[in-house]
């Protein structure tokens, strides 16, 4: 590519530290950016006493030819650098979150309370109240998008429903509030904080399937025989009762225990027997069951600082859940794409190109396995027959390494596009239905499901597939943007976790081999760190990279993929601007290699799909 002018420069404020000029009473200073690859910036100010130690907002104004630093200038303070809330302001700046307090202007598009179902309403809809509907999530959700329900039907099929939040129902198109969901394009959960793509009094009061409380919800309602086979499908408006809002383990708990036998228990043993032939028949058809290790952090109520870090513990319940998702997604995809060829909003997940599976390749290949990658349903098997005796944790760091393999799954408009097939899933169609109360793809489908089924009129940009296809970009994006946050986010805390803990020692898996380093994965914390074996300061040892292996020799002994070592954890504050998890290593001992030595970047495993 060759570039032959700049039509605009892109430049935006960025956010970081200054550092003062030695010379005294001086006005110009270099502000250094906490995205490290933006060049440091020269601006002039009166307030660099007063400045140091902040983390500011600077911006660029130009770039003179002769000069090594661009010009740019103060535009305002964050707060002082290492508080919680200036740390998090940062971050959502940093990865183009928009977090700003909603409008007046969005806001005066929210329903008047006390709000309450009317009987136009309930004149438009089908009435399920008197169905056994409950939710099951994550402890302490309150944004309840999802809702399930089993009952026998009288012929010996079973009924399920998947019960969605009806929020198109008060979100209209083109208004303020409207525009706002569609520019935020997802709902951001940092650890601790949530930012919602909608006004609170929707995702978590008005469209939230709270129980005990009448919701407008957008069903999907199958006929089910005993082989978990599809019948019948049919799409409705609805009106629900939710009996119940349960978390994981309280649902797999009912599931378990043999003395309940109430109808919300009857209706998720129901469930969980159908969800667990769904998967099974999914996973012949070559879906992938990858693997991260996600964690999560206990937080202090009152100091807000997390006091214990663990990996993530996923229950049959997740996957009943999960499974029934999927299943109405799938469904509604193909009944869009058949009622709107050229504007259907999808979701496609394209197939790695060979190459990406290199490192999965060499690191089965340490072992005598060989994995075969030339369909999804390949890789699945291989990845379910490769088992290693005495080492259980090798199918996961194997699933782990899979992960790393996959392309980014994205939003599309079928109008513009004619490869729809998700890979990961192995589905020819899918979209996003199921979660309208924190992304806007949804909204989007739910809109064009209601005029497929006539519960609502279209609108113009609705059936305008370039305007689909720019609307997807923009929900790529953010989607992409928030998992970056997400993930910083789980970094600083894990940072906090570490500061309070001092050092620790635990033991890890070498999940990767570099010429000067391996990259160690801690399952305890899900942590992944860098162990260095070079040091600019000190003679380095002697290192022998092996690319094909892979391995790496240090003074003798020899480091492959999957080793068990033992590292020191500690967080270097060095920095200020910088600070990061060190990780030395402890077991096994190669005597050139001080604890001290190592200046990890640590990463978090990648949790997208």
């Amino acid at each position: 590519m060759l570039v032959v002018g700049i039509i605009k420069r892109n430049w935006r404020p960025f956010c970081g530290m200054l550092f003062l000029s030695q010379i005294k009473e001086a006005t110009r200073h270099l502000f250094t950016p906490a995205d490290r690859r933006i060049p440091r910036i020269r601006i002039e100010t009166r307030q660099a006493a007063t400045l140091a130690g902040q983390r500011i907002m600077v911006a660029i104004d130009g770039w003179p030819k002769h000069s090594r630093y661009p010009n740019g200038h103060f535009v305002r303070s964050l707060g002082s650098a290492g508080d919680k809330e200036t740390e998090t302001e940062v971050l959502l700046l940093e990865h183009d979150v928009p977090h700003q307090d909603f409008s007046q202007a969005v806001l005066s598009f929210l329903p008047k309370m006390p709000w309450n179902i009317t009987e136009e309403d309930m004149a438009v809809r089908e009435d399920l109240r008197n169905l056994t509907v409950c939710s099951v999530d994550p402890p302490g959700c309150t944004d309840i998008d999802d809702a399930l329900h089993c009952r026998d039907l009288p012929n010996g099929n079973q009924e399920v429903g998947v019960h969605i939040a009806d929020v198109s129902h008060f979100i209209r198109p083109g208004n303020a509030m409207d525009l706002e969901a569609a520019n935020r394009g997802t709902t951001v959960y940092l650890t601790g904080r949530r930012i919602d793509m909608v006004p609170e009094l929707l995702s978590s009061n008005l469209c939230s399937l709270r129980s005990s409380v009448e919701r407008l919800a957008f069903s999907c309602i199958w006929e089910i025989n005993d082989k978990a086979e599809i019948v019948k499908t049919r799409f409705t408006k609805s009106v629900i009762n939710s009996k119940a809002s349960l978390t994981y383990a309280e649902a797999q708990m009912r599931i378990d225990d043999a003395n309940m036998n109430d109808d919300t228990t009857k209706s998720l043993r129901g469930l969980n027997r159908l969800a667990k032939i769904l998967k099974k028949r999914r996973i012949e058809k070559g879906a992938l069951t990858l693997s991260s290790p996600e964690v999560r952090f206990h937080i202090d109520s009152e100091t807000h600082d997390p006091i214990d870090l663990q990996t993530k513990e996923l229950k049959e319940t997740n996957s009943m859940v999960e499974e029934f998702m999927l299943l109405a997604n799938i469904s509604v995809a193909q009944k869009i794409y058949d009622e709107f060829s050229e504007c259907a909003l999808l979701r496609k997940h394209p197939a790695p190109p060979p190459s990406n599976y290199d490192i999965l390749n060499k690191a089965a290949k340490s072992k005598d396995m060989v994995i075969h990658t030339d369909s999804a349903k390949a890789l699945a098997d291989s990845l379910d027959a490769a088992q290693v005796d005495g080492f259980p944790y090798f199918n996961t760091l194997l699933r782990i390494l899979a992960t790393r393999c996959m392309m980014q799954a994205v939003y599309f408009c079928s109008g513009m596009d004619s490869d729809f097939h998700h890979y990961g899933l192995a589905s020819p169609i899918y979209t996003h239905f199921t979660s309208p109360i924190r992304r806007y793809s949804d909204i989007i489908v739910h809109r064009l499901l209601a005029v497929a089924i006539g519960a609502d009129s279209t609108y113009p940009d609705l059936m305008d597939k370039h305007k689909q296809s720019a609307l997807c970009n923009n929900l790529n994006y953010r989607h992409k943007m928030a998992q970056y946050a997400q993930r910083a986010s789980v970094a600083y805390h894990t940072q906090l976790f570490f500061k309070s803990r001092g050092i620790l020692n635990e033991e890890g898996f070498i999940l990767f081999v570099r010429k000067n380093a391996i990259i160690v994965l801690i399952p305890k914390f899900g942590l992944e760190g860098t162990v260095f074996f070079e040091n600019k300061d000190k003679p380095s040892p002697k290192l022998i990279f092996n690319e094909e292996v892979p391995s790496l020799t240090v003074e003798g002994h020899s480091f492959n993929m999957f080793d068990k070592v033992k590292v020191t954890i500690s967080l270097d504050a060095s920095n200020v601007q910088h600070q990061k998890i060190r990780m030395s290593l402890v077991e096994p001992v190669v005597l050139s290699v001080a604890p001290s030595e190592p200046e990890p970047e640590v990463k978090r495993a990648k949790l997208d799909r």
